[in-house]
């Protein structure tokens, strides 16, 4: 049931020009085969309404580590410092709770075109690995931005590793080009997944002795 209703969710994304298609395209660093397995969680939850002004891009990131390892560190939506950069600090209301419409207060380091970042936790699904926030305020030119991440396991041939998809949409500020914005997002996405990649590798390495839950 859920393969065919991810099925027509791609055929009407691709009639439809104001959907993203990162259905389409293999992000790069993943297979077409694990792509071809990931096809339905991006129809679920990696596809957005488009049109002229906004910027959509989706990324993935292949990790050497077991997926609960992987998830242990993506759902930890007040300690996004453990792998984003550009990070200085992040703080939450005393008593937070992990569930959705929590949010966080979030100061970037000095250099970007930010300085501090408030985000609500939009979805947070701990069977189906999945995890997505949005920004509602601070200092920044990142407006109505919205990003979902999925975190999917792989075991093959006696292998096992993680796959993680994050995508996102934001409004192109006014001045920039939609290529420009989303060079920049990708640049700072796909850097986070890296680091995501080093530390939880590490953990897998080490039983994740040096990690806090």
């Amino acid at each position: 049931m859920e393969k065919a209703a991810a099925e027509g969710s791609m055929a009407a994304a691709e009639h439809d020009p104001e959907r993203s298609q990162h259905h389409l395209t293999v992000p790069s660093g993943l297979t077409q085969s694990e792509f071809d397995d990931l096809k339905p969680c991006v129809a679920e939850f990696h596809t957005y309404r488009v049109g002229p002004g906004y910027c959509s891009s989706l990324l993935g990131q292949r990790v050497h580590a077991p997926l609960d390892t992987v998830w242990r560190v993506v759902r930890r939506f007040d300690r996004p410092q453990t792998y984003k950069h550009f990070i200085r600090s992040c703080t939450v209301r005393e008593g937070f709770v992990m569930s959705v419409g929590g949010t966080r207060e979030v100061n970037v380091i000095s250099g970007l075109p930010a300085a501090t970042s408030t985000e609500r936790l939009d979805l947070l699904d701990e069977d189906r690995h999945v995890t997505g926030f949005s920004i509602t305020g601070g200092e920044h030119r990142l407006r109505n931005y919205r990003s979902v991440t999925t975190v999917h396991g792989f075991e093959r041939d006696g292998s096992i590793w993680t796959v993680v998809l994050e995508s996102y949409v934001v409004d192109v500020p006014e001045g920039n080009s939609e290529e420009d914005t989303r060079l920049f997002a990708d640049t700072v996405v796909r850097l986070n997944l890296q680091k995501l990649a080093s530390v939880t590798e590490a953990m897998a390495r080490d039983g994740g002795a040096n990690f806090q839950v």
